[in-house]
């Protein structure tokens, strides 16, 4: 099965960025849920925030240069996650102007 695109957004404000890629792919020992996800917050052209499950990494999330483990248990969850932890950094909503 080829990865089946669920969700592609980028939204781009000033010198920030939010990118949101997910697919669905088959389940494998990498991926139990079946889901493939990139989730991105970037300011002034560097990364800050990211939550990814990239190829042989496992699920894991990125904040600035550090790393770490992250527990996938659903998308909802995962886009929730992302944007508390969005919120806590930037000191306000995203979709606040």
């Amino acid at each position: 099965m080829r990865a089946i695109k669920i969700l592609h957004t980028k939204e781009i404000k000033g010198d920030e960025i939010v990118e949101t890629k997910i697919w669905q792919v088959l389940k494998s020992d990498d991926k139990p849920f079946g889901v493939k996800y990139s989730i991105v917050y970037v300011k002034d052209g560097k990364r800050v925030l990211g939550y990814d499950n990239a190829e042989g990494k496992g699920d894991h999330k990125h904040y600035r240069s550090n790393e770490t483990a992250y527990k996938f248990s659903s998308i909802w969850n995962l886009l929730r996650d992302f944007k508390t932890e969005l919120k806590r950094i930037r000191g306000g909503d995203w979709d606040e102007d």
